[in-house]
């Protein structure tokens, strides 16, 4: 199957009596049936449908006579093809996959992305994925950024993929990552409550908003488990799942995860940056220091608890190994 993507124009459509009080969500999708709810949801969310030029959130309310204007999101043209893309598996049952995601591998086809994605080895390797979340995104029930490393759970069949999408909707899911982040919170353990919605003009960046349409609530829990001479290891526990937000939440307390492009300001580490030997200039680290070490469900069909671990990756340990000796 081709991944080469498709731009469908935008699409202008005009509210009428039969859909007065309709969800925003619930519209598009029974007009626009090529796509998934959840990928119009997502298409709400970054804003790229209006109402009357506003941007609104997927449970508004629709009235008779408005203008919905819907920018399509791009879509492989014919689903996924599938790549012999080397996977690292933790775990597979008859009901779920559970993959240990290198830095550096995109999870989904996006604008840029269109091959060496997670989806694409899945695809290679597995007779068998859910297709709740589309064509292009088959099994994919939550996400990591393509530099986060660590634990993430695929569904092979809708009904499994629609029950672990109720776990993480109803926040049971239980999430820990590992983080190294540049300076120290004052705190040894807090909790992070601030709204994330779309960046004012940034369109690949999220921030900290409150009252707007595109604003959610997000909380994140952090613990200090050791501090370093101008740097902290950190033990994340993200309430929410929105996106970027152990990344946008941290660098909000002045605690920007290591190496975060986006929200840190700097792409990468040498190790004489960390010894302070001005002569070594060997790159330790060139991606966030974010690791999504555990992942703890209920399994959709035993109904008992099931857990996941993901050792730290070799780049992570090398960082933590040098702050140890010269930054203790």
């Amino acid at each position: 199957m081709s991944g080469e993507p498709v731009r469908e124009a935008p699409v202008e459509l005009r509210v009428d009596a039969a859909a007065v009080g309709m969800r925003l969500d619930a519209y598009l999708a029974a007009k626009l049936t090529r796509y998934t709810r959840v990928q119009l949801q997502r298409a709400i969310h970054q804003s790229q449908v209006t109402v009357d030029g506003r941007a609104v959130k997927a449970a508004y309310r629709l009235n008779v006579g408005e203008c919905v204007s819907v920018t399509a999101p791009e879509v492989p043209r014919c689903g996924i093809r599938a790549e012999p893309i080397p996977l690292d598996v933790l775990y597979e049952d008859h009901a779920l996959i559970v993959v240990d995601k290198p830095p550096g591998m995109v999870v989904h086809p996006s604008r840029g992305h269109w091959q060496g994605t997670l989806v694409a080895g899945l695809a290679h390797r597995f007779a068998q994925l859910s297709q709740v979340g589309g064509v292009s995104r088959p099994g994919i029930v939550h996400r990591l950024d393509r530099d986060t490393s660590g634990v993430i759970v695929v569904a092979k069949d809708d009904r499994t993929h629609l029950e672990l999408a109720a776990q993480f909707e109803r926040r049971t899911v239980e999430k820990e990552y590992v983080a190294i982040v540049s300076g120290c919170p004052d705190h040894d353990r807090d909790r992070i409550d601030q709204p994330i919605g779309a960046h004012p003009y940034q369109r690949e960046r999220k921030a900290i908003r409150s009252r707007h349409s595109s604003s959610r609530e997000a909380q994140t829990y952090y613990e200090v488990e050791r501090r370093f001479r101008g740097f902290a290891q950190l033990r994340v526990l993200p309430k929410t799942g929105r996106t970027h937000q152990i990344r946008l939440h941290l660098a909000h307390i002045g605690c920007p995860v290591l190496c975060d492009r986006l929200y840190g300001g700097r792409a990468r580490i040498t190790q004489g940056e960390i010894t302070q030997g001005r002569e070594d200039d060997r790159v330790l680290l060139a991606r966030q220091a974010l690791h999504a070490r555990r992942l703890k469900l209920i399994h959709p069909t035993s109904g008992q608890p099931i857990e996941f671990v993901s050792p730290l990756p070799s780049d992570i340990q090398e960082v933590l190994r040098l702050l140890v000796d010269h930054r203790s």
